[in-house]
């Protein structure tokens, strides 16, 4: 039997807490110094096992344990197969995630497939379904930039409360995926042209051509065509030797 990777004592403190006390996942792991994500696998095992808080008195750290990892099913036991076309769907919204539908899986079907198989049958499932246009990409040629998905809370440490959410830049270089990211305050200019320079110090150069999004930052006049980038972005561009190229619009401008 798999042995949990938190200590027993640890994790009759996250269902105290949790349970007991009400605290949030993000609050509990703060004060036990553990990421929120293990919190919430300890908790979710904690209910699923029909526990609250007290715990049952003379209940051993062994019958604890047994309760909250009990053994694998047999392996001829046949999974309840996850909805693949759901989770396709649901990726396509902002902030979802792999992880948290697989959550959403598990219970609902707490003998379900652990994350790692889920991901992999997810994996064959899009493969079927994607329509991918392989692209070849030359060794410093490219670098693409954008602000992607959501902005990240960033809690106090002791009140767990949330203080700023912070914009994430992501830089990747299109021939080795090489990925650069910075949190950065907001998406303004100043903090938009500053973390392209950070990336290039963190890169050790430039690559011949920056593919930004159509952000105002970068663009002041989308066109599928002939945007027109910021100036002073450009001069940045100019000043690092690089081209500037944003992505094609998603619509054709429309005629006069």
């Amino acid at each position: 039997m798999p042995r949990p990777r938190v200590p027993m004592r640890k994790i009759r403190d996250v269902i105290r807490l949790a349970l007991g006390e009400g605290l949030s996942l993000r609050q509990v792991g703060l004060s036990l110094e553990l990421p929120f994500t293990t919190v919430g696998d300890h908790v979710r095992r904690a209910i699923a096992a029909g526990l609250s808080w007290p715990l049952p008195e003379g209940l051993s750290d062994h019958d604890l344990e047994q309760l909250l990892f009990p053994p694998p099913a047999p392996s001829n036991v046949a999974r309840p197969m996850p909805d693949f076309a759901y989770v396709h769907r649901e990726l396509r919204r902002k902030g979802v995630t792999l992880e948290l539908l697989w959550l959403e899986y598990r219970e609902a079907h707490p003998d379900g497939y652990g994350y790692s198989q889920f991901a992999k049958l997810y994996k064959a499932f899009r493969g079927q379904v994607d329509v991918v246009m392989r692209q070849q990409h030359r060794a410093g040629e490219k670098l693409f930039v954008d602000f992607p998905g959501m902005r990240i809370p960033i809690h106090d440490r002791r009140s767990g409360e949330v203080v700023l959410h912070a914009e994430l830049f992501v830089a990747v270089a299109g021939a080795s995926s090489y990925l650069y990211a910075e949190a950065l305050p907001s998406q303004e200019l100043m903090h938009w042209v500053a973390a392209h320079v950070h990336a290039f110090e963190a890169m050790g150069g430039c690559h011949e051509i920056v593919v930004c999004d159509n952000l105002r930052s970068g663009v002041t006049r989308p066109h599928r065509y002939e945007p027109d980038v910021n100036a002073t972005y450009q001069e940045m561009a100019a000043h690092y030797g690089v081209a500037v190229i944003p992505t094609r619009a998603y619509k054709p401008p429309l005629s006069g």
